[in-house]
């Protein structure tokens, strides 16, 4: 099981909702209404926040994307990355 299903499989049905909504706005490339922020260090490593959910992804030059993460905000949110 990969860490993106897995922490899906933690979220609350609303947080899984709301995942949604961020992953089709990140696919449409329409982020207006969502934090989002390049993370320092790393190239093409962004993540998106709404509310206490943070999903972190990759844009590849070939402008694919790739979801990396998927948290709820704590002190180690971003440790991985």
């Amino acid at each position: 099981m990969d860490r993106v299903t897995k922490a899906l499989q933690k979220l609350s049905r609303k947080e899984r909702e709301a995942f949604k909504i961020i992953l089709e706005h990140i696919v449409a490339r329409n982020l207006a209404g969502f934090d989002i922020k390049k993370l320092k260090g790393h190239e093409h490593i962004y993540r998106a926040r709404k509310g206490n959910l943070r999903v972190i992804y990759r844009v590849a030059p070939n402008n694919t994307t790739m979801i990396l993460a998927i948290e709820r905000r704590s002190d180690t949110t971003y440790r991985d990355f």
